[in-house]
């Protein structure tokens, strides 16, 4: 390497959760004096962080694996994927791969790394920024608060590969979160596999944070984010009755009025089969009553349509809910069986062409719903978070949408604004799904 230091390629793949640990491994490379490679071909090793979660996504890791071997030929393979077999699954795929590892496994990946290239010595390790390094925007970062889940859904091999919940010491989230807002966070984006049960596993016992007592339990986790001045956004939150906690806080404005809420189907008989923790008509009961006390509420969710078993009687009870409970954002995907997962098992396959219509169907609700509460927008003012501008034009968020996921707001005339800038809005149009907005000035 003629004395230059090691050079990593690094390709992240999957969920947020798979984004944290991307950015974990990154910052003990960076700090053990590696250097991020931008292609493959200045790198001396690649690192694959892989997903496993459906058929696609594990043809899209495996191409990834394939596509870094192909051009760099040295790759040591994370993720979700990895745990699949033990690593036998990845291996046999491609042999060539330097090591395998699971999720969540920071020190076993850099031990393969450490084999395949050993760190140079480095005197400027304290270079590296306390809020570490990360993969997205400097003005929002995801924090994740506990890995694995406790819930054993038929369709979903995570626990097998991730394992049961492990919640985060909160004194640790919190000395993350801080590092994060003092690095120029302005939106917080809390993450896990089962947000609201954050805790249960350390049996919601008593922490510390700058010497004050703090329970390990997701209200008084938020209580203390809410304290740091930022927005705070909450991610797959399973409509427990303790998640009513959560809405003084929102009511306070001391966390977003937004519920990311896996909801999945509206169905009793296919709620059932999934195993799912929650029915679908306390779900709906549950919504109502969040709107009555926080009536700005955004709520996200996601849906599967043609589960084995589902009849079209089944799908009618899927329309009606999403009909009754008019979500903000929602999301739907076509059932996939998954290797491993007890979903396999079950009988009354749906053909592929009846699950797309389905879906078709589904989606058309809901962008008539969408529409709709997006007309309501209009006329209003809203404090907004720039996530890009270009030309005298931005796009941004309310508190109302997650990035990626949700709508934007299409700014004109936006000159002197830059990403990660607040704005004052005002709703001008309204479409399926974004809206259009002006700039108002401000005092």
């Amino acid at each position: 390497m003629g004395g230059r230091p090691p050079r990593v390629g690094f390709v992240s793949l999957g969920c947020p959760k798979a984004t944290v640990d991307s950015e974990r491994i990154l910052t003990r490379l960076r700090a053990e004096g590696y250097v991020v490679a931008g292609d493959y071909q200045s790198a001396d090793v690649v690192v694959v962080n892989t997903c496993g979660f459906i058929d696609a996504a594990v043809e899209e890791s495996l191409e990834a694996i394939g596509e870094a071997l192909e051009e760099n030929g040295r790759v040591v393979v994370t993720g979700c994927l990895g745990a699949r077999d033990g690593g036998d699954f990845i291996r046999s795929a491609h042999p060539k791969v330097l090591a395998v590892t699971g999720p969540d496994q920071g020190e076993a990946v850099m031990a393969a790394i450490h084999s395949a290239l050993p760190p140079a010595h480095d005197p400027y390790v304290d270079l590296v920024p306390p809020q570490g390094i990360r993969l997205t925007p400097r003005h929002y970062a995801y924090l994740k608060i506990s890995e694995g889940c406790n819930q054993s859904c038929s369709f979903c091999i995570i626990p097998s590969m991730r394992g049961k919940l492990v919640s985060r010491d909160p004194d640790s989230i919190l000395r993350e979160a801080e590092a994060l807002v003092q690095s120029g966070v302005k939106e917080l984006l809390v993450i896990s596999q089962d947000t609201g049960a954050y805790g249960v596993d350390r049996k919601y016992r008593t922490a510390f944070h700058n010497g004050r007592p703090l329970a390990t339990r997701i209200t008084a986790l938020c209580a203390a984010l809410g304290e740091l001045g930022v927005w705070v956004r909450l991610h797959y939150v399973y409509p427990y009755p303790h998640v009513d906690e959560l809405l003084p806080l929102m009511a306070a404005g001391k966390i977003l009025p937004y519920l990311d809420v896996p909801l999945q189907h509206g169905s009793p008989a296919i709620l059932k089969a999934m195993r799912r923790p929650a029915a679908a008509e306390k779900s709906l009961e549950r919504i109502q009553q969040w709107r009555r006390e926080v009536p700005e509420l955004a709520i996200r969710s996601t849906f599967i349509v043609g589960f084995p078993g589902e009849t079209e009687a089944d799908f009618q009870m899927l329309l009606d809910f999403v009909a009754t409970a008019e979500l903000d954002r929602m999301g739907c995907f076509s059932y996939s069986a998954v290797a491993g997962a007890a979903a396999n098992a079950l009988p009354g396959a749906v053909p592929e062409a009846v699950k797309e219509e389905r879906r078709a169907r589904l989606m058309a609700i809901q962008e008539t719903i969408s529409a709709r509460r997006l007309q309501r927008r209009v006329g209003q003012r809203l404090r907004v978070l720039v996530d890009e501008a270009q030309g005298g034009r931005a796009i941004a968020r309310s508190a109302f949408d997650a990035p990626e996921i949700d709508g934007l707001i299409r700014i004109g005339k936006a000159h002197g604004l830059s990403a990660g800038d607040w704005a004052e809005v005002e709703i001008v149009s309204a479409d399926v799904h974004d809206l259009q907005a002006v700039r108002v000035a401000v005092g």
